[in-house]
Parts: C-alpha cells; sequence; structure tokens
C-alpha cells in the first residue's frame, strides 16, 4: 500500500518488486483502504502522512511500514508495536545534509545574512556606511538538543569553528561535550541552542519561554527538527520583544503556511523545512525504503529499524 509515494527511482523499483496499490492517488483515500487493505503486508509513506489505529484495522496483513523520512510522528507506533508491525524510516541518510542546515542557518543568523544581503542591494551601504559591527562565531558555546546521529554531525562541524559543544539528551553520551540534563540549564548555558529531537508528544513544547529567556538577547535558536517542538507564540514574543536574539528556522508549527507574525520579524532566518533537500539525500532515503522492504521480505535483518521486525519475514 502506497501511502505517501517515494521518489521516482525508487518507485521504479517497487513497481518491478511488487504489486502496488496506490492510495496516495486515490479519489477517496479511506474507501481505497477499505477495499485494498486486506492482503496487503507493506506500507510505504512518509512521517507527516497519518497512520492510525482505525486505518491500521484495515491493514490486517501488514508486516512492515517503510517510513521515507526520519521523522514518524503521524504513525501510530503503540498501535504497530502491539501488532509485531515493523516500522523503519531513513535517518541514516539525512544527517549531513540536515547537519549542513543547522550550520547554515546558524551562520547566517549569528551574521545577520538577510539583513545584510539586504543593505547591500537597498544602496544602503553606500548611503549609511558600514553595517553594524556583529559578534564573532569563535568561542562561542553551542548547545544541541539531542545528540543522535544528526547532532553529532552538526557538533563536528561547530568544533573547527571553535564553538564549545554541549548538550542534552534522555542519557549521557561517549563524548566529551559538557553534558546537560535539563534543557533550560542547556540553554543558559548557550550562545547558540540547536534542535534535533524528534516532534511528536514527549517534546511538543519543549522550548518554551523559560527556555528563550534563558539562551538570553544574544543568544540563537537554530531548529531544525520540528515545529512542534518550540511553543511558537513564546517565539514570536521572545523575538519581538529582544529577550531572544535571533532565530534561524527550518520547521514551524503550521506548514506549509507559517504564522506571519514570525516570518515578518526582522531577526529570524527562515528556511522552508528543506534541511534534507538535496538531489542525492532524498533519493538515499527513497532506496532505503526500498532496501528495508527487500530486506524484510528476504528474512534479512533491516537496513534501518525504527521498531523491531518479526523474526522471519514472508
Amino acid at each position: 500500500m502506497v501511502m505517501h509515494a517515494a521518489r521516482p527511482m525508487a518507485m521504479a523499483q517497487l513497481a518491478a518488486a511488487y504489486t502496488l496499490h496506490r492510495q496516495d492517488e486515490a479519489a477517496d483515500p479511506d474507501a481505497f483502504l477499505a477495499a485494498h487493505g486486506p492482503g496487503c503486508r507493506a506500507v510505504v509513506t512518509n512521517g507527516h502522512t497519518p497512520l492510525t489505529e482505525v486505518q491500521l484495522a484495515h491493514l490486517p496483513d501488514l508486516e512492515i511500514v517503510a517510513c521515507a523520512s526520519a521523522g514518524f510522528e503521524s504513525i501510530d507506533l503503540p498501535a504497530l508495536s502491539a501488532r509485531g508491525i515493523a516500522l523503519t524510516n531513513t535517518s541514516a541518510a539525512l544527517h549531513d545534509d540536515v547537519a549542513d542546515t543547522a550550520l547554515m542557518l546558524t551562520l547566517a543568523a549569528r551574521r545577520q545574512l538577510i539583513a545584510a544581503h539586504a543593505y547591500v542591494r537597498s544602496g544602503d551601504w553606500g548611503r549609511k556606511g558600514m553595517y553594524p559591527l556583529l559578534s564573532a562565531l569563535h568561542g562561542k558555546r553551542a548547545g544541541i538538543a539531542g545528540l543522535g546521529n544528526i547532532g553529532q554531525a552538526i557538533a563536528r562541524r561547530l568544533v573547527p569553528l571553535g564553538l564549545e559543544i554541549g548538550y542534552t539528551a534522555r542519557s549521557r553520551k561517549p563524548v566529551d561535550y559538557a553534558f546537560h540534563p535539563q534543557i533550560r540549564d542547556l540553554a543558559a548555558w548557550a550562545d547558540i541552542l540547536v534542535l534535533v529531537v524528534p516532534g511528536g508528544a514527549a517534546t511538543r513544547g519543549m522550548v518554551d519561554r523559560a527556555v528563550l529567556e534563558a539562551l538570553g538577547p544574544q543568544g540563537t535558536l537554530v531548529n531544525v527538527a520540528r515545529g512542534s517542538v518550540v511553543d511558537e507564540a513564546a517565539l514570536i514574543a521572545a523575538l519581538r520583544d529582544g529577550t531572544l536574539g535571533s532565530a534561524g528556522l527550518d520547521v514551524y508549527l503550521n506548514e506549509p503556511q507559517p504564522d506571519p507574525a514570525l516570518t515578518a520579524l526582522p531577526n529570524v532566518t527562515l528556511y522552508p523545512h528543506h534541511a534534507s533537500g538535496t538531489v542525492e539525500t532524498r533519493d538515499a532515503m527513497a532506496q532505503l525504503v526500498v532496501d528495508n522492504l527487500a530486506a524484510h521480505f528476504a528474512g534479512r535483518p533491516l537496513p534501518t529499524p525504527v521498531a523491531p521486525a518479526p523474526k522471519t519475514g514472508g
């Protein structure tokens, strides 16, 4: 069952190997699922397309869900686990591009790239003189919330720039960076706070007014995680009143139409949830969907499991 299509090259491989039921192209997706769900052993989807317990009831023979994104908060993981249905994702393919984007947003926000670009383009440089002096990146502290593969890739990019790294995570990691058990403590320590935690109920609103106040008027928030991780109303207020210095955002609470009160602010750098948006990475993510399904049906270990697979494939 295809609930969200993968990249063309991957779809061609899937079409050659399996019978595809294209719910993503159906005029009535619910009726299509009810009619074609029985007998389907696999689902291809992404983390933004809901897969609920109600929908799963129409898939009695389901064995595996191959998610073509890193995030999977729209998929009912407890319902999958209760039935022993495997879930895979593609985070292993995208950490470099997401880390590059976090670095780009950090530099752009801290050095006011958007405002400085406008300063040159408008002619203000010639009329008003030199752009105001800013603060160097070297010697600052970068706090990373979530030190998984992506978080560690971000740290590897920031260290050569002369930043000291701290982090918060569910548990200590075998790294030399400073560990802060609470995100508020990390924000108080840091000049730059980079968010790479998963979305979902457990992290909803974890960056609230108190965290933003701790980060402070010279601080920068960079979010390449999920918009839900930040209390967006508090972020808008903090950027507006100077409680927070700046932000670099790839994700928003309401996508693809983020709050105009946020996007109009002069001290926010915006990117359209496109951190993994390169041809190479998106193709690699889609290939992982193909590879996970092939491994499952061959009875081999899954390349990128999120939830445990049944012991044997079909």
